[in-house]
């Protein structure tokens, strides 16, 4: 039924009748589509669903456009981004109509689910300005961080499975849970390939969120456990553009204290509560999408 939530998003950009806009939309890549993907699962097929799953992935995608200009992003998905081909001030306005759109269209589905999604985008921008926040300094309260990639990547995904179980009469709280500590896991995955794949496997050059300022969970723990001229290296080297050697100086120092595989364990703790709850409502295509979420390359 992703075909059906395809349909419905070129349906809500050409009511804008804006030739522009719908051009610039053809650009976006489509991606994984999980958060549609987890609504359809949860939820079915109505027509009600499919909205809330198309709307989902507009803000989606509105939040990507203003997240690569925000990073200098110059690629999305190994395609040139919307700013890089058509400047930062069309890819500004283009999330924000297809923000404003998205709100639009919320309200033909139900207040309830309406308050839900509507949240989760106060959270996700809350997020996205901590994250800019986080990047002037070299951050090692493992609480902000988690507290910023819940608000910025998990409060959607939350969102996600708490709407489609409003739609579908189940207990939403449980639906919640499930969805947060998917997002959790699913960006916490991301921080570690970022270290773990090659720059052709990203997309972009290894070890660039912390070129770019970010402290992820594996840089924390790496902190914590190095001496105190590990710790001045290591802080030396944040925000910098980094050469061979002290790319494969952070690498070894990984591999030496075992960070990739404590950072990969607390991931696997959110997903193992996020089966449990799913096991218990019956939902083993659920149990199936967080396996997935943990067993992608490394």
């Amino acid at each position: 039924m992703l075909s059906a939530v395809e349909r419905k998003i070129e349906q809500f950009v050409s009511d804008l009748n804006d030739k522009e806009v719908s051009g610039l939309y053809t650009k976006l890549p489509h991606g994984k589509r999980l958060r549609a993907k987890l609504i359809l699962k949860i939820a079915g097929s109505s027509l009600s669903v499919v909205k809330t799953a198309a709307i989902v992935e507009m803000i989606h995608a509105a939040s990507l456009l203003h997240d690569d200009v925000i990073d200098d992003a110059y690629t999305r998905r190994n395609k040139p981004s919307i700013n890089a081909l058509y400047g930062n001030k069309t890819a500004i306005m283009l999330g924000d109509i297809l923000y404003s759109k998205g709100f639009l269209e919320l309200n033909n589905i139900s207040p309830e689910v309406a308050k839900i999604v509507s949240n989760a985008v106060v959270q996700l921008s809350l997020g996205e300005l901590k994250d800019v926040s986080l990047s002037k300094a070299f951050n090692l309260d493992k609480e902000i961080y988690l507290e910023m990639i819940y608000q910025k990547t998990a409060s959607l995904i939350e969102a996600s499975a708490g709407a489609a179980a409003v739609l579908a009469g189940k207990p939403k709280d449980a639906y919640l849970t499930y969805g947060r500590n998917l997002g959790l896991a699913f960006q916490m995955i991301d921080d570690i390939l970022d270290i773990t794949s090659d720059s052709a496997t990203l997309g972009k050059p290894a070890l660039h969120d912390f070129v770019e300022g970010k402290t992820t969970l594996p840089y924390i723990y790496l902190y914590e456990v190095l001496d105190e001229v590990g710790k001045a290296k290591l802080r030396s080297l944040h925000t910098k553009v980094l050469n061979m050697q002290e790319q494969a100086w952070i690498l070894s120092q990984m591999k030496e204290h075992k960070i990739i595989e404590k950072s990969y364990l607390e991931a696997k703790a959110l997903i193992d509560e996020a089966i449990m709850l799913m096991d218990a409502q019956g939902e083993e295509a659920l149990s199936g999408i967080a396996k997935e979420m943990i067993e992608r390359d490394f």
